[in-house]
This record gives C-alpha cells, sequence and structure tokens, in this order.
C-alpha cells in the first residue's frame, strides 16, 4: 500500500473520483483479476482486486486534506482483523454482478464502512452495503452463470492490516494513492 501523503492538488483536476477499498493481497488479487479477464469482463486490469469500503465519490480537490485526516483518524481508530474469501454470490436480478462472498470479516467491513462513509464522505448509497470481491460484471448472462460456478470454489484467508485510498485517472484506470494501517491493537 502506498503511504505517501496526498499531493497538495496543484496537478489534480478541480473534482477528483476517489474509492477507499481493502486490497485484495497477492496471489490472490492477481488470480481473482485472472478470471475477471477469462470471463471477457472489460474492467478487469483497470480495478485492483478489492473489498469495497467507498464506492467511486467525487470530490473537490480542496477536501482532500480533510478527507486524509479523515481517514487517518478512521485507521487510527480499528484492529487488523482476519478475511476469509469463500465461495460465490450474485446480485442478479438487481444488478449483474457475481461476487466472491466475504465469509470472515464481513462484520469488520461493515463497521469500517460505515466510519470511512461518513464526515466529509458522507454519502447516500445507491444499494444497502454488501462487503464483497467482484469476479464478473456487467457481461452476458451465460458468462455471469460461468463466473459463478467458477467462483465457487475460491478461497482466500489473509490479514488485513488497513485499506487504500485510490483515484480513478484520466486513463479510466483505478490507482492505490494512499494506504492507511490500522492503528489498534
Amino acid at each position: 500500500m502506498p503511504s505517501r501523503s496526498l499531493p497538495d492538488g496543484g496537478d489534480l483536476p478541480e473534482v477528483v473520483t476517489i474509492g477507499v477499498s481493502i486490497t485484495v493481497p497477492e496471489p490472490y488479487g492477481s488470480a481473482i483479476q485472472d478470471a475477471r479477464d477469462g470471463h471477457g469482463d472489460p474492467l478487469a486490469r483497470s480495478i485492483p482486486t478489492h473489498v469495497t469500503l467507498l464506492p467511486p465519490t467525487e470530490v473537490p480537490r480542496d477536501r482532500l486534506p480533510d478527507i486524509e485526516k479523515h481517514l487517518s483518524a478512521v485507521a487510527a481508530g480499528h484492529a487488523a482483523f482476519p478475511m476469509l474469501l469463500q465461495g460465490s454470490g450474485t446480485f442478479r436480478p438487481v444488478s449483474p454482478v457475481v461476487f466472491v462472498r466475504v465469509e470472515e470479516g464481513a462484520q469488520e467491513c461493515r463497521v469500517l464502512e460505515a466510519a470511512v462513509r461518513s464526515g466529509p464522505l458522507a454519502r447516500e448509497l445507491a444499494f444497502p452495503y454488501h462487503p464483497h470481491v467482484t469476479v464478473a460484471h456487467g457481461l452476458a448472462d451465460e458468462v455471469l452463470d460461468l463466473a459463478y460456478e467458477k467462483a465457487r470454489a475460491f478461497h482466500a484467508a489473509f490479514a488485513v492490516p488497513g485499506f487504500c485510498l485510490s483515484r480513478f485517472d484520466a486513463d479510466e484506470v483505478w490507482r492505490p494513492w494512499r494506504g492507511y494501517t490500522f492503528g489498534r491493537g
């Protein structure tokens, strides 16, 4: 996770699209990206494998220092926790998404998500929060069915030491921007 401070904003547009997530470590992150790519998901290589805590959110660049302070405080108030990703799920028919389930660590993700999505990052969500790792999105039904079947065998266990702030760049790729390590416990 990058740990540098955010830039002063001079080289940034007036409005920046950010997201906050838990990075799925290697080798699991690449395995899920490879699966997404294998299903023909055009977003496979432009989105690092993650569990979302804050979905894409546009913020004025002059709010970035407040956001950085907020995220530092959130991280300081939480402890590392174990995560188990296992099996498949889907949001169909509401949304054309197939995902790997968060079997252990889901409650910690819910608590973190609520803390992150407060203060300067308070916003409404289009759907109720449900921690997951996307393996296919917006593809034909038969491809989503295949992705669901293949993801059933997925299993990954790892420790979550913190979370990451990312930004959506002009080339339409999500890039990690700053890592936040948990400070409690």
